[in-house]
């Protein structure tokens, strides 16, 4: 794939996970978004150790996005209730789509005894889609764009290592 749409993909994924307040998922898409371009550097400047550098980093991005699509689907013993694994601890904040999401109906819960000092409570009826589906989703296509990403950057390094040989 073009790195412009590897680029607009994480961008998108950023914006949300800020919006959100996702602190790991920042980091990671903070990462992946250096990674794409070195990768774009290394095949405009025919540098393979840096293609190899992104192959890399985009075996450990299946893996960060295959986490998340197990968290979000609460596989094992994975629980969005329980683990605040994408805020670091430090707060109660969830995916910016739980509220946003299409069709999503927020009605806020008063003088509710589960709400911290500085959260509300909240009930979130009438979306079309689960934010855990869209989110699911995100990561799957991200995974599905990594696996185009690494074919190419093997592919293209290669390429540039059999003309230096020669």
């Amino acid at each position: 794939p073009s790195f412009a749409l590897l680029q607009v993909a994480a961008l998108e994924r950023q914006i949300f996970d800020f919006l959100g307040y996702q602190w790991a998922p920042i980091l990671a898409n903070f990462l992946h978004i250096m990674a794409v371009i070195l990768g774009i550097f290394g095949t405009i400047q025919y540098r393979s150790k840096y293609l190899m550098m992104y192959a890399v980093w985009l075996v450990l991005w299946v893996g960060w996005n295959a986490f998340i699509i197990c968290f979000y689907l609460e596989v094992g013993r994975l629980s969005q209730d329980r683990d605040f694994i994408m805020t670091f601890n430090t707060s109660l904040h969830r995916s910016w789509w739980m509220e946003n999401g299409p069709g999503c109906l927020v009605t806020p819960v008063m003088n509710s005894n589960l709400a911290l000092e500085d959260h509300h409570v909240i009930t979130v009826s009438g979306c079309l889609l689960d934010y855990q589906y869209i989110e699911v989703v995100s990561s799957a296509t991200q995974i599905f764009l990594a696996l185009f990403g690494f074919v190419y950057a093997c592919y293209v390094s290669k390429v540039f290592l059999e003309e230096e040989d020669s």
